[in-house]
């Protein structure tokens, strides 16, 4: 058996993530052990929906995020590693300037992913459904991915500018017309994909999801029906920022973003009536990103070498 260290970097329009995990590799087959996690909410969707840009302030946030992950990577022992960006920095007008500026400060190189590759990825580490139509969904700060496979074949994918953060800033007024365009488009994809598959299943990844989960007292492996999101919505919106952290424990950086998640996904199930059960695996496009790395590195043989290089 042998094995190995790797690392994925997730720079999301509202937080930047870094996965560690430990790799066990026995023939053609391998495990992993998340070794370390850390989230930094530096919210560049914030700047990036209202001003096309990453300001200079949240910039520097996170050159020093990633001058830290970098002294991170290497205090684990990582081998090797891939950091994507997604929507923010696919809008953002600096986003290649910040991406050049991440690599000469901190040696990291960041890949600005489409969202069809982030849904792709996403699905790479998600468990398999089996037989039957299962509708996978990823609501993220700046966008939202659907994926729809049948019998484990792939039928549908496609992302969506509908997030957590735009939603915010189209509440506050600003790109209302783009939101509610996307948001049209989104859900005649979804009766789209109803009329055609009508899935009973829906296996969902991001942040918020994964909080409604917990929040709603289930354990691994709990589905979380439509119902209950509605249930905690009601409980929810009515409450300001400051009670919803009081009352239920939320973080100020998942207080806001939590309610306009949940409707996301009440309008899944409204265009959608077929989703009888949610499954929350708890995956990420950080996790999608190792297993893709995982896969690539035993079909190519490197698994097969003795000697490992720091990257």
């Amino acid at each position: 058996m042998k094995s190995d260290i790797l690392a994925a970097i997730d720079i999301g329009s509202n937080a930047v993530r870094l996965l560690i995990n430990y790799v066990e590799i026995e023939d053609a087959a391998y495990a992993l052990k998340k070794v370390a996690y850390l989230r930094v909410p530096i919210r560049l969707g914030e700047d990036v929906f209202t001003r096309c840009r990453v300001s200079d302030a949240k910039a520097e946030r996170l050159l020093e995020t990633m001058r830290g992950f970098r002294h991170v990577m290497r205090a684990y022992g990582v081998s090797d590693y891939r950091a994507c960006a997604t929507s923010a920095m696919r809008d953002a007008v600096n986003g290649a300037e910040l991406v050049a500026a991440v690599r000469k400060n901190s040696g990291i190189a960041i890949e600005i992913i489409s969202g069809e590759e982030e849904g792709n990825i996403i699905h790479t580490a998600s468990p398999s459904a089996g037989a039957g139509a299962t509708l996978y969904v990823n609501v993220g700060g700046g966008s939202t991915e659907l994926v729809l496979c049948k019998d484990n074949q792939l039928r549908f994918h496609d992302s969506f500018q509908l997030g957590t953060v735009r939603m915010l800033i189209r509440n506050a007024g600003k790109n209302v017309a783009a939101w509610d365009t996307e948001k049209e488009r989104f859900t005649l994809n979804l009766k789209d994909i109803h009329a055609r598959y009508a899935p009973p299943r829906v296996i969902a990844s991001g942040g918020n999801i994964n909080k409604a989960h917990k929040m709603l007292g289930k354990k691994n492996g709990d589905p979380v029906r439509p119902d209950e999101l509605r249930d905690l919505l009601a409980k929810l919106k009515p409450l300001s920022i400051a009670e919803r952290m009081r009352d239920f424990g939320l973080n100020d950086y998942r207080a806001d973003v939590i309610v306009p998640a949940l409707e996301i996904f009440l309008c899944i199930s409204r265009a959608c009536p077929s989703m009888r059960n949610i499954h929350v695996p708890k995956i990420g496009l950080a996790d999608g990103l190792i297993h893709e790395m995982c896969k690539k590195r035993l079909a190519a043989g490197t698994y097969n070498q003795e000697e490992k290089h720091d990257r």
